[in-house]
């Protein structure tokens, strides 16, 4: 599966007391057009998990090509992700990306289950839609969607 081209998110919520949680992820893709459902897969095992699984709403924020830093320092466990103050309030209050690719703010629709992952499957509410290119994990490695699929590269 490493040689499938995936985006790169950072998902993210906030829990009853105000406290933010994010990851990230690239185990995301749409699902659905009508009604506009995505899904995105926290590990089971991730500190986050439980909180996202419980959510009434969560934020999936596509990352441009130039934010690798950030979907490094998401995907670290055992810190404070959110003191680099990259995230701020946007769409219906969560924590968002400024600079992404795309934000999707979601309603929880469906919890499924995933193997080892969960599959959160959210009821898109509210879109922000930048012109940045995005940020492609492929091969183990972030990348450009161009380096990502050679044919592409060669094609233009």
């Amino acid at each position: 599966m490493a040689q499938v081209p995936s985006p790169v998110t950072i998902v993210t919520t906030t829990d009853g007391s105000g406290r933010r949680w994010g990851f990230t992820a690239s185990a995301f893709s749409s699902l659905s057009l009508d009604p506009p459902l995505v899904l995105v897969c926290p590990a089971k095992s991730a500190g986050s998990h439980d909180t996202f699984v419980a959510a009434e709403r969560f934020m999936v924020n596509i990352l441009s090509a130039e934010q690798a830093g950030i979907a490094r320092h998401f995907a670290r466990s055992g810190h404070d992700k959110f003191t680099t103050g990259d995230m701020v309030p946007c769409e219906l209050d969560l924590p968002g990306l400024p600079g992404a690719t795309a934000r999707l703010a979601c309603a929880a629709h469906a919890v499924l289950d995933g193997g080892d992952h969960s599959i959160l499957v959210g009821r898109v509410e509210a879109v922000y839609v930048g012109d940045q290119e995005p940020l492609v994990y492929h091969n183990r490695t972030f990348t450009r969607p161009e380096a990502a699929s050679p044919a592409l590269a060669a094609a233009r």
